[in-house]
């Protein structure tokens, strides 16, 4: 009985530090059963080839998932099989765009072939944009909580991280467009 006990506590134990609160992402898991479920027209027989190959395949990928990539994830913050997604958006401006993203940001380029670069830079925490050659800092994250947002114009405006301090950077640029909250 005390053995039993002893095992019991071991696997909890044990799950407590795999099954912690620092999950990761799970990016060969996903893109495995992304594919696992699209890989024929007939949903049928992707359930059945899917019973076939879940307990090896998909067995391996979150294994390899939960102790390799998700723990290189959680000390380096990036996911080496992290997928890189391109998606269609047509603008108000009639204009189609494929945004792509990228390791530190998105890559947006117009049906007329012009191409706008979005950038995080980590060491500073910002956000820049690139276009024409021209690199620009749009914001930046300070210790505090504050965000410095540059206004275009040459000047740039301290606001709190949340919707007042977006509205705040709304009316000094006098425009109706909003950044991101981090």
């Amino acid at each position: 009985m005390k053995k039993q006990i002893i095992k019991v506590a071991v696997v909890l134990m044990s799950a407590s530090v795999l099954f912690s609160s620092c999950i990761g992402s799970f990016s060969l898991f996903n893109k495995y059963e992304k594919w696992q479920t699209n890989m024929t027209g007939n949903k049928y027989v992707n359930g059945i080839v899917g019973l076939i190959l879940q307990p090896i395949v998909g067995g391996v990928c979150l294994v390899v998932d939960a102790l390799v990539l998700n723990t290189i994830e959680f000390w380096s913050g990036n996911n080496p099989i992290g997928t890189a997604s391109t998606q269609y958006v047509k603008g108000s401006d009639g204009h189609e765009y494929a945004i792509r993203t990228l390791k530190n940001g998105y890559k947006i380029t117009s049906d007329t072939g012009d191409v706008t670069l979005l950038s995080h830079n980590k060491k500073n925490d910002s956000w820049y944009i690139s276009q024409n050659g021209e690199k620009k800092e749009l914001i930046r994250f300070n210790e505090d909580g504050t965000i410095q947002a540059n206004l275009g114009n040459g000047q740039s405006i301290t606001v709190s991280n949340d919707e007042a301090g977006m509205r705040q950077v709304q009316d000094a640029m006098n425009t109706t467009y909003f950044y991101a909250l981090n």
